[in-house]
């Protein structure tokens, strides 16, 4: 079965289904981050998927194999990169998103299930395909604690982007504004972080998904 071909009705995934949530990289067309997923629920207002611990996945890294995060922020964007298959290390992350939103909530537990914090990742709205969602990373991120105390992150990086022509004054505006919105969203306490999601647990039936041979196919028809 290929990903993200079991889905329910009306064009939605039904639980349970393994599907493809990828990154194009910034200022090019290919995909450099593929990360097989399983749905665990899609509906008109909200996707949500888990990723599971030791899940096969595809990372950028530097041409020569170097770790992106290892190379000094001053080249890191404009040195060459290439791509290469690793595992999700560490515990698993469950991914919130609704449709045509700039930013998706991931969710992050330490060992024993102890909340650790919700993410906010600024990005380019999730685009649908048959086989999963499509997406490009905005860079500045935020971190939101139990406590419901918040704090920017990658700022930094999205600073560097910007001198490196990755982020155009057009790009960095709406990427402010998304990341305003969303402070927003925090400062009231409104959904997801209000929906109980921390208190999610994954179907103990589901298997790791497979990354696919043809992770980085070109989607025949893409949808918001």
């Amino acid at each position: 079965m290929r990903h993200g071909e079991a889905g329910g009705t009306a064009g939605r995934w039904a639980p349970g289904t393994p599907i493809l949530w990828r990154y194009r990289e910034n200022g090019g067309a290919r995909i450099h981050i593929a990360r097989p997923v399983t749905v665990v629920r899609d509906e008109p207002d909200l996707l949500a998927v888990w990723l599971a611990p030791g899940t096969e996945c595809v990372k950028p890294v530097l041409a020569d194999g170097t770790p992106v995060h290892q190379e000094p922020l001053a080249t890191r964007y404009t040195r060459p990169r290439a791509v290469q298959r690793d595992r999700w290390f560490g515990t698993g992350v469950l991914k919130l998103a609704r449709p045509g939103e700039p930013w998706s909530v991931w969710l992050f537990w330490d060992q024993g299930w102890l909340f650790k914090n919700w993410y906010v990742n600024l990005e380019e709205p999730l685009a649908r395909w048959a086989g999963g969602v499509d997406s490009e990373d905005h860079f500045l991120d935020i971190s939101v604690h139990p406590d419901r105390s918040w704090h920017w992150r990658d700022e930094d990086e999205f600073a560097q982007a910007r001198r490196d022509g990755l982020v155009d004054s057009a790009l960095a505006g709406r990427v402010r504004e998304a990341g305003r919105a969303a402070v927003e969203v925090i400062g009231s306490w409104g959904p997801p972080f209000s929906d109980g999601w921390e208190n999610w647990r994954p179907d103990p039936s589901w298997a790791v998904p497979s990354l696919p041979q043809d992770w980085d196919r070109i989607p025949a028809h893409v949808s918001s």
